[in-house]
């Protein structure tokens, strides 16, 4: 049910796309203690962005989960992730946003079935 989803104009090797997002699987199940087996990650490489109207390197994060988060797990959320994120693809933090989600259990739907 956790999904973190990143977008960047880059094109980085990808064993380091595979390597950041197995890292940020096991950072955002231990953040939510949900378990991985439920985590998805997802990286799109390639997409044309500007922030701050340049096009040097930069990142959007999409974190959604089912339940809500707090502000203090957000804010370490967003401490850890960028971090990972700069010393993995070299996009400098101020040049990352990430967006938190809610999701309601009724809206996400698996196996089938909803987690509401």
């Amino acid at each position: 049910m956790p999904l973190i989803k990143l977008q960047t104009p880059l094109q980085p090797e990808p064993t380091a796309v595979e390597k950041l997002l197995k890292a940020l699987s096991t950072a955002l199940s231990q953040q939510l203690g949900k378990p991985e087996s439920y985590v998805m990650t997802a990286f799109e490489a390639g997409i044309p962005m500007t922030f701050a109207g340049s096009t040097d390197p930069c990142c959007y994060v999409e974190i959604k989960s089912v339940g809500q988060f707090s502000g203090s797990q957000t804010r370490a959320m967003s401490e850890a992730f960028c971090g990972q994120i700069e010393a993995t693809l070299g996009i400098p933090k101020q040049r990352i946003y990430i967006e938190f989600t809610d999701a309601k259990g009724y809206l996400w739907g698996w196996n089938g079935t909803t987690f509401g």
